[in-house]
């Protein structure tokens, strides 16, 4: 599920301008994430390869949970007025976790001439952990209501 409310002027900091959840983490996400993104990491589909690493279990890869951000943000504005997208990975995605991506507005201001927002994303699993953290800047047009 998506949501948003229009991103202008008028749109107090600290808002949550957008939120998106995904359905919880299975294996059958992992393997075809893996087969997509190319990254055949064991660690993340092999349960004995995760085990003799320590882990309990297999774990999402992090730039799943960063392509969910990526997704959100693509709600928020198209990918031509994206101008930086950064995240920092702070706790692992396990199995089952159902991610909700969140993107609250810091500011509004100017970049080269071009009005921008800043963003705060947030990914929190559903009990509010959170899994990656970062910001957004993307460009603003006159009436922006994506």
């Amino acid at each position: 599920m998506a949501e948003r409310v229009a991103l202008d002027g008028g749109t107090p900091p600290g808002t949550e301008i957008a939120s998106l959840t995904m359905p919880p983490i299975t294996r059958h996400t992992l393997a075809l994430y893996c087969g997509a993104s190319g990254d055949h990491n064991p660690i993340h589909v092999d349960i004995d390869f995760a085990k003799r690493a320590g882990f309990p279990d297999v774990f999402a890869h992090g730039m799943l949970v960063m392509a969910y951000l990526g997704n959100l943000l693509n709600r928020v504005a198209p990918v031509e007025r994206h101008r930086r997208f950064s995240t920092r990975f702070q706790a692992i995605t396990h199995l089952g976790d159902a991610i909700t991506c969140t993107a609250t507005l810091q500011s509004i201001g100017e970049q080269n001439g071009v009005p921008v927002a800043t963003l705060a994303l947030t990914a929190r699993n559903q009990t509010g952990e959170v899994k990656l953290a970062g910001d957004a800047v993307v460009a603003l047009v006159e009436g922006d209501n994506r």
